[in-house]
């Protein structure tokens, strides 16, 4: 598809189709992941006098598609919000195919500005 058929209309359908494919994926994994918590540890009292975070193997995107693989509830969760962080970052980067393929060249060198920054303020929030 080149010239005529990206139009903007087009390009809009399309990434409007791709939020709310990413939204509804994060959504049913969340969901999924949920269920399957509460089905496994749902009859569990909490302990409220002591915090406890994330076990180690979720704070990685190894150990959390791992999890996942196995149908683990927290992990198929944690899934869920990384497909959901994800889905603006394939936002933007397909708004640059879509600008290179409509020869728009400041707006591929912007929307190329934005997405590395999204990259870089995602890299660097790991530190």
């Amino acid at each position: 598809m080149r010239g005529p058929a990206w139009t903007e209309q087009r390009v809009d359908e399309i990434i409007g189709t791709l939020l709310r494919i990413g939204v509804i994926v994060a959504a049913a994994l969340v969901l999924s992941g949920g269920v399957l918590y509460l089905v496994r540890h749902g009859s569990t009292f909490p302990d409220y006098r002591a915090f406890h975070g994330e076990p180690a193997y979720l704070r990685g995107v190894s150990g959390i598609l791992s999890a996942a693989r196995t149908l683990d509830g927290p992990g198929l969760i944690q899934l869920g919000l990384l497909v959901l962080l994800a889905t603006p970052l394939v936002r933007v980067a397909f708004s640059v195919l879509a600008f290179a393929l409509q020869r728009d060249r400041t707006y591929v060198v912007v929307t190329s500005i934005v997405l590395a920054v999204l990259f870089y303020s995602l890299a660097a929030g790991g530190r």
